[in-house]
């Protein structure tokens, strides 16, 4: 789609072009017609003169040479006339030998033409009465140099306005330019929230935007503290659920149900997974934080938090080390992301002997993300189903199999591949490739 500043431009090209293109016109043949109305004022001057020329000789009416301009006298000088009375007429000798265009009707007449050169005339023909005849006198003008002029005188201003469009285009950029800048940093503004960079937008902003930055401000506002109040309440549904959950693995536990194996072993199947799964929730809680809706995933920063974390759960003795590129930033969700090295990390640590490594690599096309541990590892043949939500191979090793079904659903929305190898330290090397992303701040 073009932008704002394209439409603007092309929508006053097209305002200019057309309004310029009829303006100049409009003021060309305006331009045109007064001067024609000037020379017909001297063209009639001129045929007032022949008028007065003629005069009463002794055949008749006869013109008096001494009262005709020296013009009428040199052949295709510009200047002619003929006076036409009864069965006879005069014309100038400048016609030579062509015949006059004579116009059918009274008034001014325009591109006629005359002479070897192609003159193009302008004539004016008006009916007289004089010493008792009938008189029809038609006076020409050449207006040939004056069209040539007119014509210059477009060329000329063609130019002029082809010059003053681009000049006007050009500082029709720069103001639509400098009139939309706001609207590019609050571009750039919602680009910094979806980075994370950020909360808030500028209330600095023009009376236009003042009502979409207050919307997109108060949705923010309204997000955040939606997802403060949900990890908050989530944080206190599990500790309310922690005394009940005691209560039943002590009832379970108990006596009462000493005759009934199967069910005091559903039972407790249940349970142990409701009470590893209300686990996961509230270490994701609090994996979370006060993050910014939106933030993107700090490698140096929130690792080394995950890693604390899980040293605490599997503690110290457990080594867990991690080889990453210093100042990176991985373009997705940090939740999502805490959720799949969470997840992965929680795994490679249950199983592992005494080391789990993690390693993220920055490259060209995208990111690749590895788990490995020095465990058992996985046969090569069962490998796919763990992948399955709720798929366990070994029932003595807590977790309720979910993991890695939700790292696969997660890392197939991002569009990113999940592979599970033999690793080199012995055990499981989990290899998650994710694609780079528009919104990358590495690419």
């Amino acid at each position: 789609m073009k932008s704002i500043q394209g439409r603007l431009s092309v929508g006053l090209i097209t305002v200019l072009v057309v309004v310029g293109v009829a303006v100049a016109q409009v003021g060309l043949w305006l331009f045109e017609v007064g001067l024609q109305r000037y020379l017909e004022a001297g063209l009639r001057n001129e045929s007032e003169s022949l008028l007065v020329a003629l005069v009463r000789g002794p055949n008749g009416l006869q013109l008096d040479d001494r009262r005709i301009s020296p013009a009428y006298e040199r052949p295709f000088s510009g200047h002619y006339f003929r006076v036409d009375f009864g069965d006879g007429h005069w014309r100038s000798r400048s016609l030579w030998d062509q015949e006059f265009p004579l116009p059918e009707t009274t008034g001014l007449h325009a591109g006629l033409t005359l002479g070897p050169e192609g003159q193009s005339l302008l004539v004016l023909r008006a009916d007289y009465r004089r010493l008792g005849h009938d008189l029809s006198i038609s006076v020409a003008q050449d207006y040939t140099p004056v069209r040539d002029s007119f014509q210059r005188m477009q060329r000329i201003g063609l130019g002029m306005g082809l010059v003053a469009l681009l000049l006007i285009l050009v500082l029709q950029r720069l103001t639509v330019k400098r009139a939309l800048r706001p609207l590019e940093r609050v571009r750039e503004q919602i680009a910094q929230l979806q980075q994370g960079q950020r909360s808030q937008l500028d209330t600095q902003v023009p009376v236009e935007l003042e009502p979409l930055v207050a919307q997109v401000n108060h949705l923010l506002a309204h997000t955040e503290d939606s997802l403060s109040r949900s990890r908050h309440a989530l944080g206190n549904l599990g500790h309310a659920l922690k005394t009940p959950m005691a209560v039943l693995f002590s009832l379970v536990a108990g006596e009462r149900l000493a005759g009934q194996r199967e069910l005091a072993k559903a039972l407790r199947e249940q349970l142990e997974q409701i009470e590893q799964r209300l686990g996961r929730e509230l270490n994701r809680a609090r994996l979370a934080g006060d993050a910014l809706p939106g933030q993107l995933f700090d490698c140096e920063t929130e690792v080394a938090g995950l890693v604390a974390t899980l040293r605490m759960i599997h503690g110290q003795e457990l080594a867990i080390i991690c080889n990453q590129p210093p100042g990176l930033k991985l373009p997705w969700d940090r939740e999502d992301l805490l959720e799949v090295l969470g997840n992965l990390l929680d795994n490679a640590c249950k199983w592992a002997d005494s080391e789990v490594r993690l390693t993220l690599v920055a490259h060209g096309r995208g990111y690749v993300l590895e788990v490995d541990d020095d465990g058992p590892g996985i046969p090569q043949a069962r490998r796919d189903e763990v992948l399955n939500r709720g798929a366990r191979l070994d029932e003595q090793v807590s977790g309720h199999g979910l993991g890695l079904g939700i790292v696969r659903d997660i890392v197939d929305a991002w569009g990113g591949t999940l592979a599970l190898l033999a690793s080199p330290q012995g055990g499981l090397r989990v290899r998650i490739g994710l694609p780079r992303r528009a919104i990358d701040p590495c690419g």
